[in-house]
């Protein structure tokens, strides 16, 4: 009988879908206030350029990588690659390591999202408000229980959702509000100074969270149809409807509402829905924005569930992480033991000190870590090497590497420091398991 294996059945529509429904999630919705107070003026919508430009920047280096290794996994297999056989083994160990704590993060922040969000159609205390985070990640888990085919017709049907609510709010603020006024008046006492820098740095660790979900193809590398295409345009297709969309839903808002009444309001879209239509109008748009949230932890724990896989597969992580589902041909141990750490954090934390923690604890080893190994690997292994090639380079790559470090820095002393322990823990982890590996060969 033989072995199971993952099977390469996401087509282009499929791909750019699930990172679609990734990147929007609660996202957009939760952190919109948030901008726009951290910015304190028009010249908010910058902010969203700045996300929007960085995961352009970013994605070339996914791609660039995601093309030569299109494996599950994704950061591992770059990593791996990336910094060769003796250093490439830490680090991609280290990147696992911080899987495992921030994955479920990123679940239970948009099942976190989820409930709070909720609140606008239907009270909740804080116990029924956690009772129902921690029920979506359940759900979420119980629908990605199945072979990927099924999954990524589901996804379209979700994308679906999620364009279908951003085209809503766009075309209210078209069709009701002064559209254009917003972006007119986008330089309305505008200065270029270090506190508009230090804002824009503040503001847009939360426009980067809104964008996060561009490259979760790279994690279902192995079940990717044509992946030397499908990959790259997946991303860039993903990133630039998304940067429009942001943008305008952010236009159409502006529009009606003024800047000082977007600031500190927990459902600002709903709030502009209602302000339009009336407050039935107002309940059925906070139903499609909890169908947005609801997608986007769908196809995150989606790509995060091959990240184990693959490094258990690869020998680097406990074996029982390779395990396939005999049938369905999916990785269902890791599957089920991410959403059982994310089920455990959506019951422990609050939605504003997540965001900042999953940044935190991802900028070092994954999004730098990776344009550093690209660099190395392509000094090794010649430009020819690589399938897709990043126009520039390396320019990208240093810049995606200066402004990362910029971002790390805005998250603030005590994420950077929650970064570093993460990784301080898991070179003491990755330590242990080494000399435990080296007694075994000995006795062997």
């Amino acid at each position: 009988m033989s072995q199971p294996k993952l099977h390469r059945s996401i087509t282009l529509l499929q791909a750019t879908a699930i990172n679609m429904i990734d990147m929007v999630g609660i996202g957009p919705f939760v952190v919109m206030s948030v901008v726009v107070e951290h910015m304190n003026g028009p010249w908010f919508l910058y902010a969203w350029l700045a996300g929007a430009a960085l995961s352009f920047i970013d994605a070339m280096v996914w791609s660039q990588l995601g093309t030569a290794f299109p494996l599950a996994g994704g950061s591992y297999n770059f990593l791996k690659e990336g910094f060769g056989p003796k250093w490439g083994k830490l680090f991609s160990f280290l990147f696992v390591w911080q899987t495992m704590i921030q994955a479920p993060l990123v679940i239970a922040s948009a099942a976190i999202g989820f409930a709070q969000y909720s609140s606008y159609l239907f009270p909740l205390n804080n116990i029924q408000s956690k009772i129902l985070s921690g029920s979506i990640v359940i759900l979420i888990v119980l629908m990605l229980y199945r072979k990927i085919e099924a999954i990524g017709k589901l996804s379209v049907f979700l994308w679906i959702g999620v364009i279908s609510t951003m085209l809503w709010i766009i075309s209210g603020g078209i069709l009701h509000g002064n559209f254009l006024a917003p972006v007119k008046h986008i330089n309305d006492g505008l200065e270029l100074n270090t506190a508009f820098a230090a804002a824009l740095g503040f503001a847009g660790v939360k426009t980067i969270y809104s964008f996060l979900g561009y490259y979760n193809v790279c994690h279902l590398g192995g079940e990717i149809k044509h992946p030397e295409k499908n990959i790259p345009r997946s991303m860039f297709i993903s990133i630039a409807g998304i940067a429009i969309l942001y943008f305008l839903m952010n236009v159409s808002v502006a529009s009606v509402l003024p800047v000082k009444a977007i600031q500190n309001n927990k459902y600002v879209v709903s709030s502009f829905i209602e302000i339009l239509s009336g407050p039935l109008a107002a309940k059925f748009a906070t139903g499609l924005i909890l169908w947005v949230a609801f997608a986007s932890v769908f196809s995150a724990t989606l790509g995060y569930s091959r990240i184990p896989y693959a490094a258990a597969n690869d020998g680097a992580f406990f074996k029982i992480f390779a395990k396939l589902h005999p049938t369905k041909h999916f990785p269902y141990v890791s599957l089920l033991f991410l959403g059982c750490i994310a089920f455990v954090f959506s019951l422990l934390f609050k939605l504003k000190d997540v965001i900042d923690a999953i940044l935190a604890m991802r900028i070092l080893i994954q999004f730098i870590g990776q344009a550093i190994g690209l660099m190395l690997l392509v000094k090794r292994k010649g430009k020819d090497f690589f399938v897709w090639k990043m126009p520039l380079y390396p320019l990208p790559a240093i810049a995606a590497i200066i402004i990362w470090l910029f971002i790390f820095i805005s998250t603030g002393i005590h994420m950077m420091l929650g970064g570093l322990a993460v990784i301080g823990v898991g070179l003491v982890a990755y330590y242990i398991k080494e000399k435990r590996q080296e007694q075994n060969e000995l006795v062997q």
